[in-house]
């Protein structure tokens, strides 16, 4: 499944919200009903989960800690005690739970961001503005792309 775009919407009153029809598509097409939703770890947004990703980024989290380490056992269980299971009804919606959308700061209107495997939720006014500016975009996609083929970073 690959997710992308940059969509728009509400949520109601209760907090369901319409997937995009795009992305529903695609998770129909997987055979998904139902998606993992969590709290980004870096940036104040949501982040939806097809189950299929959720137990591949899970395996991947597990395969790199230690059972028998407590620091380790902590950060799973951080990781996993985060994340809520959610369904999507009959008219494509997903219910956003309260301390979700206080997490994200979303009030009610959303933007949707198709993240490859996985979508984002943002809070619409932290988006009037660019991630990054065109220079630094430039600039960093230029490093990361010339890497090992002559360029700079060599």
């Amino acid at each position: 499944m690959r997710f992308i775009g940059n969509i728009e919407a509400k949520t109601d009153s209760k907090g369901r919200v319409f997937l995009p029809a795009c992305f529903r598509r695609i998770l129909q097409a997987g055979g998904c009903d139902k998606v993992m939703l969590r709290k980004d770890v870096y940036q104040d947004c949501l982040v939806i989960y097809p189950e299929q990703s959720w137990n591949e980024q899970l395996d991947l989290l597990r395969s790199k800690l230690d059972k028998w380490n407590a620091k380790h056992q902590m950060l799973f269980r951080q990781f996993v005690a985060d994340v809520e299971e959610l369904g999507i009804d009959s008219n494509g919606r997903i219910l956003l739970p309260k301390r979700y959308l206080a997490m994200a700061a979303i009030k009610q209107e959303v933007r949707f961001i198709g993240m490859d495997d996985t979508i984002e939720i943002w809070a619409k006014e932290k988006l009037d503005k660019p991630f990054m500016t065109p220079d630094e975009f430039g600039k960093e996609l230029e490093m990361i792309m010339t890497a090992g083929k002559g360029g700079e970073n060599e």
